[in-house]
């Protein structure tokens, strides 16, 4: 009578295993708790995905608008490159893009929606700092406050 062998090692690694359970089984992790999200820290990344989604998708929309807009009227005027012309003032702060906008400059509509394009991630980071701090998070909300300070700075250090 022939005696069944068990399979060696080597046999059981040529076989994939058939689920992520196994293939973390021995390794340490547990696959069902420590790699999922709770309902709270779901919600938080859904809603940070969708600002950035939303956001950008708005900004694209203004600066296209915005730059239609500015075709219809100097489409057909030739461009000048032969002599560098700086930004105009009133394009130099948000308060100056605001008012142009609401006097109906097309190129201050363009340059409101690149300003909707930089606010977008400096939104998300005051979000998500805010968030850290309500869940008592405190080593994520400093260095989360870092990169919003760091952001704020290099947008108004420039006039100061």
């Amino acid at each position: 009578m022939m005696q069944q062998e068990d399979p060696s090692d080597i046999e059981q690694l040529e076989q994939p295993p058939s689920t992520v359970a196994q293939m973390l089984d021995g390794c340490g992790i547990d696959a069902d708790e420590n790699l999922m999200k709770t309902p709270t820290e779901l919600q938080l990344a859904n809603l940070l995905s969708n600002l950035l989604k939303y956001g950008v998708l708005i900004a694209s929309a203004v600066v296209l608008v915005g730059g239609i807009l500015y075709l219809i009227r100097h489409g057909a005027e030739p461009a000048g490159y032969g002599v560098f012309r700086g930004e105009p003032s009133e394009f130099r702060s948000p308060a100056g893009v605001l008012s142009a906008v609401l006097l109906g400059s097309r190129r201050g509509i363009i340059q409101l929606g690149l300003l909707l394009l930089i606010a977008t991630p400096i939104v998300r980071v005051l979000i998500s700092l805010v968030a850290f701090v309500l869940r008592r998070e405190f080593i994520y909300a400093l260095v989360t406050f870092l990169v919003l300070a760091s952001l704020i700075y290099s947008l108004v250090g420039a006039y100061y």
